[in-house]
């Protein structure tokens, strides 16, 4: 359990110590503006068309990051591991 632990800790110390590639994060950040445009809408007076614009945002907000946060990792391990 020990050697296991030890191992895990060096994995983390040797990737972070590689240099990082730049994932794609503009879909996530469109997604959010999508939210703001909607709060925006709510605000304004447009309850409807604003309720209908943030939750589409929302969700488009949770499925990208989702991919995101899969890629990062993905390429995280792939640095650390090689492969």
């Amino acid at each position: 359990m020990k050697l296991l632990a030890f191992i895990l800790a060096a994995a983390v110390v040797t990737g972070s110590a590689l240099p990082a590639r730049a994932a794609d994060d503009t879909k996530v950040k469109a997604a959010t503006d999508r939210v703001e445009a909607g709060a925006r809408k709510i605000g304004d007076g447009k309850l409807g068309p604003g309720f209908e614009e943030t939750f589409k945002g929302v969700g488009n907000t949770i499925v990208e990051g989702a991919k995101y946060s899969g890629h990062a990792i993905t390429d995280f391990f792939s640095r650390v591991f090689g492969s």
